[in-house]
């Protein structure tokens, strides 16, 4: 969906001005009728102060796939961030933006061909895999690729487990992968796991970085002596009033117990929620009223988005949407 038309544009506003009274002047002096967003720049720049305080140790690279948006994108590659993308789109939206292919990581275990050569055009030199198939792709298209196994490590409490889907089992299946790898002369540098989308469960991390930890121990010992790199995924609360502190003290104390500054080893993570969860607020119109005669106690409101728009978060990521009226008269007429 693009902004009102006003995409590419940023207005200065003081900083006493909140988001409903930006969005109340908008709809009191244009006339539109489809839903927009408001996007809050500094509180995106916000979140990358607070990530740098919380976690100074641990590179972000933002997963591109939670919000695209152009303006959003461009700011953090203004502030250096670098990014986790999952697609050819995603990537050359990226290299777009005149972002370096050094500071991307194709994190999608399961790519097609087509894919991995755009990739290998680019320069894009860092990936992920988590199977034997996507060994012997990568070997045949793009052999010099450094690689990073992703293995499963889910949380428990989890707004999107993405296990089922994604990472290799870190006792059986990853001892098997590192040795095809070694057998098929590629280089694996790192590994990466995501305990799930929207974590409440903070020492899932723990868990994951301690697994990973033996698998960085079983490669090197497979021959893979050029192991630098932990990716501890995404998971991070980025929604108004969230904190986090509980997360991050227990990150940081796991990597200080298996991968210390001195260990030689780069951090990374994939957050994207945490910056853009609270950057942005739409706004929709109530256009439609319905009554059910044999129900008094319910009444059904349409608005001009839907789960097939702005709101298929409801069904694929089990999001809970809070709405907020902006008429101080919720039962004045609809106009």
């Amino acid at each position: 969906m693009r902004i009102c038309g006003l995409e590419e544009q940023i207005h200065v506003i003081d900083n006493n001005v909140t988001v409903e009274e930006i969005i109340k002047d908008i709809v009191r002096t244009k006339e539109i009728s489809d839903p927009f967003y408001i996007f809050d720049i500094g509180d995106l720049v916000y979140k990358a102060k607070i990530w740098q305080q919380k976690m100074p140790r641990i590179k972000p690279f933002y997963a591109v796939k939670c919000n695209d948006n152009s303006l959003a994108l461009e700011t953090l590659a203004a502030f250096g961030m670098s990014f986790d993308c999952a697609s050819k789109a995603e990537i050359k939206k990226v290299l777009d933006l005149g972002v370096s292919p050094s500071r991307i990581i194709f994190a999608n275990p399961a790519k097609m061909t087509s894919h991995i050569k755009y990739a290998m055009n680019q320069c894009v030199d860092l990936t992920t895999f988590d199977n034997e198939l996507e060994l012997y792709k990568i070997k045949s298209i793009h052999p010099t690729c450094n690689l990073v196994i992703r293995i499963r490590c889910d949380a428990t409490e989890t707004q999107c487990p993405l296990g089922i889907k994604y990472g290799c089992d870190p006792q059986t299946e990853a001892p098997g992968l590192i040795s095809l790898a070694r057998d098929l002369g590629l280089s694996i540098v790192g590994v990466s796991f995501h305990v799930g989308s929207g974590c409440n469960e903070p020492i899932a991390f723990r868990r994951a970085i301690a697994a990973a930890a033996t698998i960085f121990r079983l490669a090197q010992q497979l021959g893979f002596m050029n192991m630098y790199l932990l990716n501890i995924g995404g998971g991070f609360p980025g929604n108004k009033n969230t904190s986090l502190d509980k997360i991050s003290d227990v990150v940081n104390d796991a990597l200080n117990e298996w991968f210390p500054p001195n260990s030689g080893v780069t951090i990374m993570a994939e957050p994207g929620r945490f910056f853009v969860a609270s950057a942005f607020t739409l706004a929709t119109k109530i256009h439609s009223i319905k009554r059910r005669s044999n129900d008094k106690d319910h009444i059904m409101y349409f608005i001009n988005d839907g789960v097939y728009g702005s709101f298929n978060s409801i069904l694929y990521d089990h999001s809970i949407v809070e709405p907020k009226p902006l008429n101080d008269y919720p039962m004045s007429p609809i106009t």
